[in-house]
C-alpha cells in the first residue's frame, strides 16, 4: 500500500519550518493579508531573512501573493491566494485536534 502522493506533497509544504504557521497567521488577518513588518512583529521567533525566504517559497507554491501598492512610500502586502485560503481551511480540523489532544508547555487548556 502506498501513501497518497497528494498528501505527501502537502506535507512537503506544511512540514517545512514556518509554512503552516504563516498560512495560519494570514488566514486570521483581515482580508487574508499583512505587511512584512506586521508578520515579523507577531511571529517574534522568525528572523527577517527566514520570513522573506518563506514568503517567497509560499508564493512559488501559489499559496501567497506579494502585492505592491503604489503609494508613497511603496507598500507591500502578502495575501493568501484562493489556494492558500483553501489550505488554511483544511488545517482547521488539525488545529481542533491539537487543541483537544495536545498539552502546551506552560499553558492552560482554557487559554487556547
Amino acid at each position: 500500500m502506498e501513501v497518497c502522493p497528494y498528501l505527501e506533497e502537502t506535507f512537503k509544504i506544511l512540514g517545512r519550518s514556518w509554512n503552516g504557521l504563516l498560512i495560519n497567521y494570514l488566514s486570521r488577518t483581515e482580508n487574508y493579508s499583512a505587511h512584512f513588518s506586521d508578520i515579523k512583529r507577531d511571529l517574534k521567533s522568525i528572523t527577517p531573512r527566514a520570513l522573506s525566504l518563506k514568503l517567497t517559497e509560499l508564493s512559488e507554491w501559489g499559496l501567497v501573493e506579494k502585492k505592491v501598492i503604489s503609494t508613497t512610500p511603496l507598500s507591500i502586502k502578502y495575501v493568501l491566494t484562493a489556494k492558500g485560503v483553501a489550505l488554511s481551511e483544511a488545517m482547521h480540523p488539525i488545529e481542533a485536534w491539537a487543541q483537544e489532544h495536545l498539552e502546551l508547555e506552560g499553558s492552560n487548556r482554557s487559554e487556547a
